[in-house]
């Protein structure tokens, strides 16, 4: 994650240009909870990975997105 975007693995493939609303939470030293952001973009980049090994956890895609929007939610 930057100011400007976010890059995540995905099992679904997106398309460049698509609209995207992502949810981070980022911890908070003292607080369980952490600060939650709702942040909202577009795809702009995207990336097939190798195919992982045998039992792993399948994420086939490389998916980058800007960050355009983005508001603090509460708990």
């Amino acid at each position: 994650m930057s100011s400007g975007g976010v890059l995540f693995t995905s099992e679904g493939r997106l398309q460049k240009g698509d609209p995207i609303e992502y949810l981070v939470t980022l911890p908070s030293q003292g607080d369980e909870t952490g600060l939650r952001l709702r942040c909202m973009g577009k795809v702009v980049r995207v990336d097939e990975r190798d195919t992982p090994e045998s039992g792993a956890p399948r994420h086939p895609y490389s998916i980058a997105a800007t960050l355009e929007r983005h508001e603090f939610l509460r708990r």
